[in-house]
């Protein structure tokens, strides 16, 4: 009987926590008594941004910054174990593949153990599994072959958010012919962002077929707002207009776009959970590893396209031309 299941992600952002949202659905279903909780090394965004999905798991608080980034930290885990009287789990799933981070979740009371770690070698038991890109598809596949179960993965359902945000979604964006960009990135130390001239030459020939710019930009970024405001005037900028603020928000304005043009962060996640048409912009990460998988879902990684991780390389012809090609769109 699995009843305790402990989720470790090592990442920080919100993208991260998305990512793993048809992991935790899949799991919910299958073990429906289960009480899921979450640890990662940074906060628990499923009890704060991300509260608007109504996504309930409890966060296991060790009082340890960064878990598992420290060496140091296998000497302190027992003593923080007996001090906040944490019970076995049943089932600990490790979502990264680091040594260091693994051996140290490891030390946490459990039954099974599962880390993609090695091919799986870190487990308990061990396993042999060949691994895929998808972090979830690896772990759904440990799930069944440990617990003999036959899970499969399934989405996020946008039902379960509040109807207020589809409603005030409706209202920000009323008509048709809508383009989404999102286009700043969450993690600085790698450039992900494509180039502003690009968007601008990009935004003034979706212009040419009445196509209306969306930006995706945080209340708190003005700059960049009033940046682009003054060089795209008849951009959009719904959040600004919103007393709403939540990623909640993102996923219902995501309905209202013909497709979106995004870089690798954060809001492509939230976007694709509406299941908009999407063309992704991938340089220094792996497309492979982070595109979002559906149906209108394309990435266009420079590593592939044009052999450089210089995510610049991707030519506004190079996105027209994908839109034409699988979005049927024409210009």
């Amino acid at each position: 009987m699995i009843n305790r299941i402990l989720l470790y992600n090592s990442g920080g952002g919100v993208g991260d926590a998305l990512q793993i949202l048809p992991l935790f659905n899949t799991l919910k279903n299958e073990f429906r008594n289960a009480n899921f909780f979450y640890l990662c090394a940074h906060k628990n965004h499923f009890n704060s941004s991300l509260k608007d999905l109504n996504c309930h798991i409890d966060t296991l608080n060790l009082d340890i910054e960064y878990f598992g980034f420290r060496w140091w930290h296998l000497l302190i885990v027992k003593g923080r174990i007996k001090k906040h009287n944490i019970k076995k789990f049943d089932l600990i799933i490790d979502l990264q593949s680091k040594i260091r981070n693994s051996l140290i979740l490891k030390m946490i009371p459990h039954k099974y153990f599962l880390s993609s770690c090695y091919n799986f070698k870190f487990s308990k038991p061990s396993l042999s599994i060949k691994k895929m890109n998808k972090i979830n598809d690896n772990i759904v596949q440990a799930v069944n072959s440990i617990l003999s179960t036959n899970c499969k993965l399934i989405d996020y359902d946008i039902s379960k958010i509040e109807n207020k945000f589809d409603t005030e979604s409706k209202k920000l964006l009323p008509k048709d012919n809508y383009i989404g960009f999102s286009i700043t990135q969450g993690n600085v130390y790698r450039k992900k962002e494509w180039p502003l001239k690009n968007i601008v030459n990009l935004c003034n020939i979706l212009k040419q077929s009445n196509k209306t710019p969306v930006f995706f930009i945080e209340k708190k970024n003005m700059e960049l707002k009033n940046k682009i405001q003054k060089l795209i005037p008849y951009s959009l900028f719904p959040e600004h207009e919103s007393n709403l603020s939540s990623p909640a928000l993102v996923i219902c304005l995501g309905k209202r776009l013909d497709f979106v043009i995004t870089i690798d962060n954060g809001v492509m996640h939230m976007l694709s959970l509406s299941k908009v048409p999407m063309i992704s912009l991938f340089g220094p990460t792996d497309s492979e590893k982070f595109a979002p998988e559906y149906e209108k879902s394309i990435a266009l990684d420079s590593k592939k396209i044009h052999n450089t991780k210089n995510i610049s390389a991707i030519t506004v012809e190079d996105v027209l031309q994908t839109a034409k090609r699988y979005l049927n769109f024409s210009y």
